[in-house]
């Protein structure tokens, strides 16, 4: 079985992606363990000779940081601290994502600046390789002093508290506690704020949905070659001239893509009775193009994030220094998220409006694409299906890294929201897939009305694949299950 080595090198988008779909373990490598000993023997020394009050560590939280704490309270401290965050409400998370909130956390924690104890480290690892998820809800952060409530309800299972999720059922952790032999841990001073300070909730969810974005955006430009086909387009606005002229990277890729996969069909070569396309597909590879290179943009911001250390207070053993500041803000990649939102949100708009195209009854195409419309309805009500999902991704593309509502008595007094902009992200993201594949369902009827004539090798694969799973339709039939069986398909197709 394949074995991840935590902290022994940078963890790229991609190799998450690889982690959570091949189930591969994870590891702390022997860098990554001595890091953690080191910070931690660090701060205990530090504690016994240290005087000053130390923010979280010899003090209590947020606005009571000013009220010092005995030394022998300060481990009931850190376990208080864990039990009264956990405060989320609403769906739980998840799974896949939790999952991946483990992963980063573990990550954030290698560093050896958060001055956990390896013990906690390890249990964290063995929760994720054993696929012993937490319970965690979907509101409750304000996406700085990092993600505390999803983080909390995380880290519950470490006491012996909360629940977890074992093969899709939520139980007590006290019952797998027992299964493993595992005792709680008990927490050392700092740990419970290392362990809820972070942004790995946003985070995750973020290169959650930035992974999905990524197979959207390909799926995508696969989707509209099949209805730039099916709609009797022309390829010009697709040569590579014009689009080195503007020399945007993803719209030059977009509009290669398009061309390689267009390429030898007998219908785009076919002599054409019209001048020009509608914008929705004339300028697929300035609107598509744009979602690449915001993804590319997102990509670096959040591999960044996924690397850092974002709790607090920040120890440096090496320095002697024990520092509070403000690495579990999110402004960074709220502000990410909130424009990845924008852009993947735009693949909709722009696939709903082909779609409308191609039910027209325009280009020799029947209306809504059946051959005996009005006693068939055929494609009419998919297409507002589609227009509804767009309208909703509208309202969810409104900013959340743009709202602050202070809290802890004003101590925290200017917050990023970003967690709130990680779920919108999501269900933005969702919300695309059903319009890519409402797109779909729709091309795949319209292509039908071109023979004899091919498309491309690329496309005719495309619908032959997907013709296994959703039909042709004659006549009027239920609609939903074919929509369902076509987002599905898109959630395997590669």
């Amino acid at each position: 079985m394949e074995l991840h080595y935590i902290s022994a090198e940078r963890l790229t988008i991609e190799r998450v992606g690889e982690i959570l779909e091949n189930n591969i373990t994870i590891a702390l490598s022997k860098d990554a363990q001595n890091r953690i000993v080191r910070c931690r023997e660090y701060l205990d020394s530090k504690m016994e000779s240290q005087t000053e009050p130390i923010y979280g560590i010899t003090t209590g939280f947020g606005s009571l940081c000013n009220i010092s704490i005995s030394a022998d309270e300060l481990g009931t401290l850190q376990k208080n601290l864990v039990m009264s965050h956990a405060c989320g409400t609403g769906d739980r998370v998840p799974s896949q994502i939790v999952k991946l909130m483990l992963l980063l956390k573990v990550q954030s924690l290698s560093y050896g600046h958060s001055g956990v104890q390896l013990a906690t480290v390890e249990r964290l690892i063995e929760m994720f390789n054993n696929n012993i998820l937490p319970v965690v809800y979907q509101q409750g952060s304000l996406g700085a002093s990092g993600d505390l409530a999803p983080l909390a309800h995380l880290c519950l299972p470490l006491l012996g508290l909360g629940e977890v999720e074992v093969e899709g059922m939520p139980i007590p952790t006290s019952e797998v506690m027992e299964q493993f032999g595992w005792e709680p841990i008990s927490l050392q001073s700092k740990e419970g704020l290392a362990l809820l300070n972070g942004t790995q909730f946003m985070s995750a969810y973020g290169v959650w949905s930035l992974l999905k974005s990524i197979r959207l955006s390909s799926q995508a430009d696969k989707i509209a070659a099949v209805s730039l086909d099916a709609f009797d387009g022309r390829i010009e606005p697709f040569c590579d001239e014009v689009h080195i002229v503007r020399s945007h990277r993803g719209q030059i890729e977009t509009a290669r893509t398009m061309r390689s996969l267009l390429e030898g069909s007998q219908i785009l070569n076919q002599k054409k009775a019209h001048v020009q396309d509608p914008y929705s597909f004339r300028c697929i590879p300035q609107v598509h193009g744009a979602t690449k290179d915001t993804i590319a943009y997102v990509s670096t911001v959040l591999e960044n994030e996924i690397n850092s250390v974002t709790d607090n207070p920040t120890v440096f053993p090496e320095q002697d220094m024990v520092v509070s500041a403000g690495n579990f803000h999110g402004q960074p990649i709220a502000l990410a998220m909130d424009f990845l939102a924008i852009a993947v949100a735009e693949l909709a708009n722009i696939s709903e409006r082909r779609t409308y195209r191609l039910i027209s009854g325009s280009r020799g195409l029947p209306s809504f694409l059946v051959a005996k419309p009005g006693l068939n309805s055929g494609f009419m009500i998919p297409q507002y299906t589609a227009a509804s999902i767009v309208s909703q991704n509208k309202g969810l593309c409104m900013p959340a890294s743009v709202d602050s509502i202070p809290s802890s008595q004003s101590q925290e007094d200017h917050v990023s929201m970003g967690s709130n902009a990680a779920t919108k992200l999501a269900r933005v993201v969702d919300n695309t897939e059903r319009v890519l594949a409402i797109e779909l369902f729709n091309a795949a009827q319209a292509l039908e009305f071109r023979r004899p004539l091919r498309s491309s090798e690329s496309v005719e694969r495309l619908v032959e694949k997907y013709r296994k799973v959703v039909p042709y339709i004659d006549n009027d039939r239920v609609m939903y299950p074919l929509i369902d069986a076509s987002i599905n398909f898109l959630q395997s197709y590669k």
